[in-house]
């Protein structure tokens, strides 16, 4: 008997010996960047770490991770900002382009727009609707009072109090900031036109066509209407606390979660308002353009006319070394170790990582782009890339759903018949129905030239190129008979453990 037992647990031993992560030939490895990714990063971070992958990443904003990456005191990034937005905007990256690079798309999320303000009683608002054409307005500083007619024609009709406008925004240059201001380009083109002009040599420009500022105005006509803080963190903290009075800003969705800070319900191109919750950031990623190199356009995201669209919609990507597969490749690590851990903690990210994020404010990915990861591991190592499914893949959007905390909340105006009813905006009423961005204001995506056409469909016009569509909810290939033996001793290996416990306690 004790034989029998001892050839199980002798069996039971080498196959979860077989299966477990050579913990202690992986080398730690950093990363810096993007504060937008900053909580899914934490969550990713801590897992990892907690199965022996050693990873570490500070949040110093786009373009700081994307130099930190060049000048190799990093060894990934995360960003928001492609390398080529970067340099026309006179935000470095050209030792990040030396290195070589490739994108790697890794969480769904959307910039909330947020705000601290109070009615004529003094009341706190809590339920501020805007179409897509007044944030862009009020971002660019064509409307700047809080009674203006266009912000009152969508909240009841009533105007909030006559009070300036403070803009909260981000010190320095930031990936996010240059995220949220091509969605004010699109939205407002006329008012973000005569922004830029108004502001360049200030922080902002001059700017080349289509390339939008990563940096908000530090002096001039502007800046006195901003107070900038230093991070993502900070805004969210101001907006929940309400230290800034009469103020609106935008962040990352998931720090709203976090400071309970009120946030906007946007309007979309179905008229529907709607608020970032992970259903909303994934019906509008449908319309996303993805280029060869798997940067992103988001011209269609701002327009999708499903009516769950969150139009502020965007991904993260994390920044890494490639050795065949991209023109952007340069050459791996210079020790296997790294190659070993960061090849872990992609795949990570791909399944278990995705779990979290509808809960704290972001989308998890699609199964598609959760492959993509496993694309990027095989750039990296030149071996053929595990495939990705239902079997051996936690992530959600595998099993048919978004995973908890998805569903967005009931508009509150829509219980009391929509704001048509509410302001007279529709059939019957004396408000002109709401159009979304004008038409008339001219364009603000500007097409790039030969000369400005770069490698993998990229330009130096930001979010301007060739698609490659994004298809949400694609099958995956399926995995082989090797994969599918592993994840059944994967399974059944705890189980046999168990038993051998307690046919030793028996015994």
């Amino acid at each position: 008997m004790m034989r029998k037992v001892a050839a199980l647990a002798s069996t039971v031993l080498s196959v979860l010996l077989l299966t477990a992560p050579e913990a202690a030939a992986l080398d730690k490895i950093t990363g810096s960047g993007s504060t937008y990714v900053g909580p899914a990063m934490a969550d990713w971070q801590n897992g990892a770490n907690s199965r022996g992958i050693p990873v570490n990443y500070a949040t110093r904003g786009s373009p700081t991770g994307v130099n930190q990456y060049g000048d190799r005191t990093v060894d990934f990034a995360g960003t928001e900002a492609e390398i080529t937005s970067l340099i026309a905007a006179g935000g470095g990256g050209q030792s990040a382009e030396q290195r070589g690079y490739q994108y790697v798309p890794d969480v769904a999320g959307a910039v909330a727009v947020m705000y601290n303000v109070t009615d004529g009683a003094g009341n706190k608002v809590d339920y501020l609707h805007l179409t897509r054409e007044v944030i862009g307005r009020i971002f660019s500083r064509d409307i700047t009072r809080w009674n203006d007619p266009a912000i009152s024609a969508t909240n009841g009709g009533k105007a909030l109090p006559d009070q300036p406008i403070t803009l909260l925004g981000r010190t320095g240059q930031s990936g996010t900031t240059a995220l949220f201001y091509d969605f004010v380009a699109h939205s407002a083109p006329g008012p973000y036109k005569a922004f830029v002009q108004r502001n360049e040599g200030t922080g902002i420009g001059p700017l080349p066509d289509g390339v939008r500022p990563i940096q908000l105005p530090y002096s001039g006509p502007d800046a006195d209407f901003y107070k900038l803080f230093a991070d993502s963190e900070q805004i969210a903290q101001a907006v929940g606390k309400g230290s800034v009075p009469f103020s609106i800003g935008y962040d990352e969705f998931s720090y709203a979660l976090r400071y309970n800070a009120p946030t906007a319900w946007v309007e979309n191109q179905a008229h529907q308002y709607t608020q970032p919750f992970a259903e909303n950031i994934a019906a509008a990623l449908t319309k996303a353009d993805l280029r060869p190199d798997l940067s992103q356009k988001l011209d269609g995201v701002y327009t999708n006319p499903d009516p769950k669209t969150y139009p502020v919609s965007a991904y993260s990507y994390l920044m890494m070394p490639c050795t065949t597969g991209r023109d952007t490749c340069r050459g791996g690590y210079d020790a296997q170790g790294k190659t070993d851990t960061i090849t872990g903690f992609l795949e990570h990210i791909a399944c278990d990582g995705q779990v979290n994020m509808a809960r704290i404010g972001y989308s998890p990915l699609p199964p598609n782009l959760s492959q993509e990861m496993m694309n990027a591991n095989a750039r990296l190592t030149g071996k053929p890339a595990k495939q990705l499914n239902a079997a051996n893949c936690a992530n959600p959007t595998f099993h048919g759903n978004l995973g908890a905390g998805a569903g967005s909340p009931p508009d509150p105006f829509e219980q009391l018949g929509g704001v048509a009813k509410l302001t007279g905006n529709g059939p019957g009423g004396t408000v002109a129905p709401a159009t979304g961005p004008s038409s008339s204001a001219g364009t603000a995506t500007a097409t790039a030239t030969p000369e400005e056409e770069l490698a993998n469909g990229g330009s130096k016009n930001w979010r301007d190129a060739d698609p490659a569509a994004y298809q949400h909810g694609a099958d995956s290939p399926g995995f082989g008979g090797w994969a599918a033996l592993v994840l059944l001793v994967v399974i059944l290996a705890p189980l046999a453990a168990r038993g051998v416990l307690r046919r030793l306690r028996r015994s």
